[in-house]
């Protein structure tokens, strides 16, 4: 059985089939960018947006790992801080100076912020950041509390008498 698929006006075909899920978020995004290029082509000058860069974030036994996508930012333009349970960072991606007629631009400029609160206490003194390949890691350890700890428990034999 063929899914069903909605038509726009023209008759052109959309991409998903009726009752796909989509992103409201990205949908978000996509309006943000063209209200900022509108902005842009009329007044001249884009809006300060802060936008979000995409990341992942893994738990180890002993810390956390975010990995944020920032292609072509520099270290000096990153700013990490870690407090209590929040990681934040900062930074900007400044637009190149360009040579002849820019077509089209789909790539990010301008400030960014990520905002991540850990479910756990963590070592501010022993974040750890690196930048490689336009990816930046930051691995947050996590404080001696939030560790998960194993209890072993003790076998009392029922049936061994004690003499005295």
């Amino acid at each position: 059985m063929a899914t069903p698929v909605r038509r726009h006006r023209g008759g052109a075909m959309q991409d998903r089939p009726v009752g796909w899920a989509r992103n409201p978020l990205t949908e978000f995004d996509q309006l943000l960018s063209e209200m900022s290029g509108l902005m842009e082509s009329t007044v001249g000058v884009a809006p300060a947006v802060t936008w979000t860069p995409l990341a992942d974030v893994t738990e180890s036994d002993d810390a956390f790992h975010v990995e944020i996508e920032l292609p072509g930012v520099k270290s000096k333009d990153i700013n990490v801080e870690a407090n209590g349970q929040e990681l934040v960072v900062t930074g900007e991606i400044k637009e190149k100076e360009r040579k002849g007629v820019l077509r089209r631009s789909t790539r990010r400029t301008g400030s960014f912020e990520y905002r991540l609160r850990l479910p756990g206490e963590i070592h501010t003194e022993k974040v750890n950041a690196r930048i490689s390949d336009g990816v930046l890691t930051v691995t947050v350890p996590k404080a001696e509390v939030a560790k998960p700890r194993h209890i072993e428990i003790s076998e009392t034999g029922e049936g061994t008498e004690s003499s005295g």
